[in-house]
């Protein structure tokens, strides 16, 4: 089968669509034909030879797609062949072919296309997961999502709107600002231009963010901390900010009894993957339906231009997701 791979780890004209061996199906496993994947942080990192795959997984990139489904394992009872589906992946992706546990797998809502659903599985779990499941997000809370006109940021964008929050983003550009309001944000601060925890300190009244979604690291730790609330929760999904923090104030963790915590979900177990599969199925795939909730699609390119792709997110011109249409 054809797949994006990668010559040497390196910049993005290292990648190119060579051949690859048909991953093998197991009793409780679906075999699908990728019409669509997307671009995510974690290929960049993988490709810069940064990121690994957990054991196991494909040495493909790509954590998520969307397809049809083409073979199933002796013992899958959940779907028949031809159904649409879309599901979070450890990687492989970027292939004709995936196999994918049938109960991690999820169902396309009718009125999605392939590209659209290629759009919702990374972002929109990992958003649950980190609102919802880590950071204990309760109805109109206070929310601090940085990179908000990301794809996870706008994913988390709508669903603390679902939970009625009032919602802090910060993001680098007019452009990303009027997305993030349009989306539900109450707040979008420009980081190159404010510190956002004055920023959000004075919209609070003093009381700061309940949650606080980061990717950043090191950079933000202190701005961070200082817009906490008392017995608020940080989840770090990233260090785009640098890992090494001078001088850390601890003393804010007892003054506020604070919960920091990291996450990562490409390295879950089967098991957490099932659960959350479902749970998101059960609770938001409906809101597609009704249109609560939306995949945001910057771009959607053929996956021939991969490279394109790669440089457009790394320049950090993305508002959502950068899709890529598998030629098959």
């Amino acid at each position: 089968m054809k797949a994006i791979l990668v010559r040497q780890s390196g910049g993005p004209e290292e990648l190119y669509i060579g051949d690859a061996p048909v991953p093998e199906l197991g009793e409780l496993e679906i075999k699908v034909r990728t019409k669509a994947t997307a671009v995510n942080r974690a290929d960049i990192l993988q490709r810069r030879g940064m990121y690994p795959p957990p054991p196991g997984a494909s040495n493909v990139i790509g954590l998520e797609m969307a397809g049809e489904v083409v073979e199933i394992g002796a013992k899958v009872q959940k779907w028949k062949i031809g159904d649409r589906v879309f599901a979070l992946l450890a990687g492989g992706g970027c292939a004709e072919y995936v196999v994918v546990d049938e109960q991690v797998a999820m169902p396309i809502p009718d009125h999605l296309s392939f590209e659209e659903a290629a759009g919702i599985a990374e972002v929109f779990l990992t958003a649950y997961q980190s609102l919802i499941w880590i950071g204990q997000m309760e109805t109109g809370q206070n929310v601090l999502i940085h990179a908000g006109a990301s794809g996870v940021g706008t994913a988390a964008i709508q669903i603390a709107k679902w939970k009625q929050g009032r919602i802090f983003v910060t993001v680098s550009t007019e452009e990303k600002i009027k997305a993030c309001q349009a989306l539900g944000a109450t707040m979008a601060i420009n980081y190159k231009e404010f510190n956002f925890a004055e920023k959000v300190l004075e919209a609070t009244d003093g009381k700061g963010v309940h949650v606080l979604i980061d990717f950043i690291g090191a950079a933000y730790m202190k701005q961070n901390l200082n817009c906490l609330a008392v017995d608020g929760h940080m989840v770090m999904l990233a260090l785009m900010g640098g890992h090494k923090v001078e001088n850390f104030p601890l003393g804010k963790l007892l003054q506020k009894r604070l919960t920091l915590t990291g996450t990562t979900l490409r390295n879950r177990s089967l098991e957490y993957k099932r659960k959350l599969a479902q749970e998101f199925t059960s609770v938001c795939l409906p809101k597609f339906e009704t249109g609560e909730f939306k995949p945001v699609i910057d771009q959607i390119m053929s996956w021939e231009k991969v490279k394109e792709a790669h440089e457009y997110i790394e320049a950090n011109k993305n508002i959502g997701k950068v899709v890529l249409k598998v030629e098959n």
